[in-house]
């Protein structure tokens, strides 16, 4: 068991983190960090948390097992920091989206200062932000990547995936920057093209949103998320990104061509292929 879990940033996924710890039992005592103290008191009132201080180095004190839950630009900040204040013998993973930044920060840290560092992405979340939407259930069944390096210690990675499989998570293993790749493709073009859809919409008939259904309701709704938190993600991981939205404009290029061509036939074709791997999802 974890003796003193701390959690770095109480929002969505540093609360459901705090709550699903509680009710598995997998920390003794659970801290929290954060920069608003009427949040971090709803979760020591809630029981999720023992213990609330807007002081980093208060909050890392005594910790055997710290998880980093702000924004990714955030925790490529304070790395270094925190690497500086934790115990040497204690494991330090984090659930930033875009990985590959902050990997390479931890090697170059891990030079100075040897310590249990595994980066840890959640494939888990909603289009709501905050600790008042965060939930004990988040993860139970959800994929979390964990992306560790030639320089990780086993145990370290051993013991950052008993704790997401503590939580109910299924963990797979990616390099950072794959794992970067592949979530532009599988998370972050769509949450881009969301928006842009929100935006098109808007620029056609501003009026029509009073006339859309669960179709594009649904298609949309992850066009609902925190701005600043999506900002960070599409800059951090921008080069990435960039390949997954060429990869978009020619798929949609082709749709479009085949649309102007008239050819029934030939446009039935390609969306019935198209469905057949959306199918495989399943």
């Amino acid at each position: 068991m974890i003796q003193q879990l701390t959690i770095v940033g109480l929002g969505l996924v540093g609360g459901s983190v705090a709550k699903a710890a509680r009710a598995e039992g997998v920390a003794r005592t659970i801290v929290a960090v954060g920069r608003d103290p009427g949040r971090l008191e709803a979760a020591r009132r809630d029981g999720a948390v023992d213990r609330v201080t807007t002081d980093l180095a208060a909050g890392l004190r005594g910790a055997d097992f710290v998880l980093l839950a702000a924004p990714v630009g955030a925790i490529a900040a304070m790395l270094a920091d925190v690497w500086r204040a934790v115990a040497l013998d204690a494991t330090l993973t984090d659930v930033g989206s875009a990985k590959a930044v902050i990997v390479r920060e931890a090697e170059r840290l891990a030079a100075e200062r040897p310590l249990g560092f595994v980066g840890s992405h959640p494939m888990a979340g909603s289009e709501q932000s905050g600790y008042a939407v965060a939930r004990a259930d988040l993860f139970r069944g959800a994929t979390v990547i964990v992306t560790p390096t030639e320089r990780t210690d086993p145990g370290a990675g051993k013991r950052v995936t008993q704790f997401w499989e503590g939580l109910g998570a299924r963990v797979a293993t990616l390099e950072a920057e794959r794992h970067d790749r592949v979530v532009a493709a599988i998370s972050h073009l769509p949450h881009l093209v969301a928006w842009a859809l929100v935006d098109a919409v808007a620029r056609l008939d501003g009026e029509a949103f009073a006339l859309a259904a669960r179709g594009f309701k649904d298609t949309t709704r992850i066009a609902a998320s925190d701005a600043r938190v999506w900002r960070e993600i599409f800059l951090q991981n921008q080069e990435a990104l960039g390949a997954a939205l060429a990869a978009f404009r020619a798929a949609l290029a082709e749709l479009e061509a085949g649309i102007a061509a008239g050819d029934g036939p030939a446009l039935e074709q390609k969306l019935a292929r198209i469905r057949s791997v959306r199918e495989r999802l399943a």
